[in-house]
């Protein structure tokens, strides 16, 4: 079965999608836009891993719904398996992309290398389904979350402006994660 996991970048992003939300269900196209691949390459993967049965579907109304099988054997072992390989950085960046984050960094000392309890985000996101999302890797990484969540006409207008607290934030040694600044 490994064997036939891992032979594709599209099934890797899209695995590492679903275990990352294991309790968000996703549309092809949301899948395809949010991995950024062609939503004819995510439906063939899509189609590979229901048959492998770790991946569920359910047709509402035009569309067909995909999320993980958390009743797959296999699942607590590949959601780990998931999750040490995209380490922190990597869990993060799948849950905001599916919360639909614009741009989001990590900053302060976790970004020099600290073994820290609690690491910094800066996140612009107009979703509201961030904090559980976010709590879920908390607990998987043993590590807390502050997170400053700015919606993105205010990012916008305080850019513009040339705020004084953003512009120290953008300007300090981050991680980015998602978007550009």
């Amino acid at each position: 079965m490994l064997e036939k996991l891992f032979t594709s970048g599209i099934r890797a992003d899209i695995m590492s999608l679903l275990f990352n939300s294991p309790e968000e269900r996703f549309y092809i196209r949301e899948i395809a836009r949010l991995v950024r691949k062609n939503p004819s390459g995510v439906k063939r993967e899509l189609d590979r891993l229901e048959k492998m049965d770790l991946v569920t579907s359910e047709k509402e109304g035009n569309l067909k719904y995909f999320r993980v099988n958390k009743d797959s054997p296999p699942f607590p072992e590949l959601k780990g398996l998931i999750a040490k390989s995209l380490g922190l950085p990597g869990a993060l960046k799948s849950v905001l992309r599916a919360s639909e984050a614009k741009t989001a960094f990590i900053y302060g000392p976790y970004v020099n290398g600290m073994d820290v309890p609690s690491i910094d985000l800066f996140i612009v996101c107009d979703s509201d389904n961030l904090e559980k999302n976010l709590s879920e890797v908390e607990k998987r990484f043993g590590k807390g979350l502050r997170y400053k969540v700015m919606s993105e006409s205010e990012y916008r207008a305080k850019k513009k402006k040339g705020d004084l607290g953003l512009k120290k934030l953008l300007n300090s040694k981050k991680i980015l994660l998602l978007g550009r600044l």
